[in-house]
């Protein structure tokens, strides 16, 4: 290939400026990368299943329902923290861990919804 491909004239420059002024900006398309890495890890992804369908859960109870040690289990939720997809409030010595209600964490919970419903749908497939 050659480095200096022309670009080929638009059939539709409407539609073409259209979907130009939707790309998303270098760093939001980071902050997409960084999202979309979280959810390859599947610890990170069965504490934010676990988190969707509780309130809240304290740290050390996330432990248990992920089956995962709490050291394990506490550096994937700093890494789901950093991101914003998660948030902790501290009550003493225990942090109780729910979703975080700005875009990182409903973008995460829609993916993991997305992912149950693909999961049912091939529950129901096999039967």
């Amino acid at each position: 290939m050659e480095a200096n491909m022309s670009v080929p004239e638009p059939l539709d420059p409407e539609a073409v400026a259209s979907a130009e002024a939707q790309m998303p900006t270098p760093g939001e398309e980071s902050r997409m990368t960084d999202l979309k890495e979280a959810l390859c890890d599947r610890t990170r992804v069965r504490i934010i299943q676990a988190l969707s369908s509780s309130e809240t859960l304290a740290a050390g109870d996330l432990a248990v329902v992920i089956g995962r040690s709490r050291s394990a289990t506490s550096q994937h939720l700093r890494v789901l923290r950093d991101l914003g997809a998660v948030v902790g409030r501290r009550n003493g010595n225990i942090v109780r861990y729910s979703l975080s209600p700005d875009v990182n964490g409903q973008v995460i919970a829609n993916a993991i919804a997305a992912f149950d419903d693909l999961r049912s749908s091939d529950t129901s497939a096999a039967d």
